[in-house]
């Protein structure tokens, strides 16, 4: 069907209910009146049935939400992805924009199981946009213009920021960004770990932690001071900070934080392969 004949569509349809879609859902759904303009494909009739409670949106088959969303957002796993065009592909027309948040999966791989032309922007967002503090990056296909660039744009923006980059640094995005809450949630843990070894009760270990962590956050992104420059702020010679470094620096927990987001990048690398 050519994109003259296609039929009008609007709204968005979401294809995979698993946390990342699941989380985008719960930020789109708070717009006023979005939530009767989305619709979820989940191969779970379970699942399906439990998002359409949470959040209010249409369930609906393949077929069903190619022929009445215009934007169709891919949240499956990587290796699903494949699986997943083949079925969709002859659903898709040229009036769809498709959007893909699928982990190191490369636009040219999508767009090849696709009909020709069919716009591809490629998206690398994170699980805080469950809190509307999300971080998405995005990147166009071979077919996308600016428009579909701006059209994802304004549809990521209402849980969290965006940016743009291009496609060849998504999978260090993927290592950063997109895995990085769970490096901060595993620091976090160790650190509530540390509290109870020292004697605190859980519970005010947790507050304590999850609230130097906000407050850190708070600093780092309205300062405009280096995070070195934050550091240094507390670390008073010969205190307490400056003996916490020093165990830090001879564990190697730089080094080993650094090669743990360049083996991500890596996985990211070979799941696009």
């Amino acid at each position: 069907m050519s994109s003259a004949d296609a039929p009008a569509r609007s709204g968005l349809a979401l294809v995979g209910g698993g946390k990342i879609g699941e989380a985008l859902v719960s930020g789109l759904v708070r717009r006023p009146g979005a939530a009767s303009s989305i619709a979820v494909v989940e191969r779970s009739p379970e699942r399906a049935a439990q998002l359409e409670q949470r959040y209010g949106v249409r369930a609906l088959d393949l077929a069903g939400a190619a022929a009445t969303s215009r934007v169709l957002l891919l949240a499956v796993k990587p290796q699903d992805v494949d699986a997943l065009l083949g079925l969709l592909a002859p659903h898709v027309d040229g009036d769809h924009l498709v959007v893909s948040v699928a982990a190191g999966v490369p636009t040219a791989r999508i767009e090849a199981l696709l009909p020709a032309g069919t716009p591809v922007v490629r998206v690398m967002p994170n699980t805080p946009a469950l809190v509307d503090e999300g971080m998405s990056v995005l990147s166009a296909g071979a077919h996308a213009t600016e428009a579909h660039l701006d059209e994802a744009e304004a549809l990521l923006s209402a849980v969290g920021q965006v940016r743009r980059v291009p496609e060849s640094q998504q999978d260090a995005v993927t290592a950063l960004s997109g895995s990085g809450p769970a490096y901060f949630f595993f620091l976090v843990e160790a650190m509530i770990d540390a509290g109870i070894l020292l004697g605190l009760p859980r519970t005010l270990a947790a507050d304590l932690i999850v609230q130097t962590a906000l407050g850190a956050a708070t600093m780092l992104r309205d300062s405009g001071e280096h995070p070195v420059q934050l550091r240094e702020a507390v670390t008073s010679p010969g205190g307490t900070t400056i003996a916490a470094i020093r165990e830090l620096e001879r564990h190697g927990v730089r080094a080993a934080l650094i090669a743990a987001i360049e083996a991500a990048h890596d996985r990211s690398v070979e799941l696009g392969r």
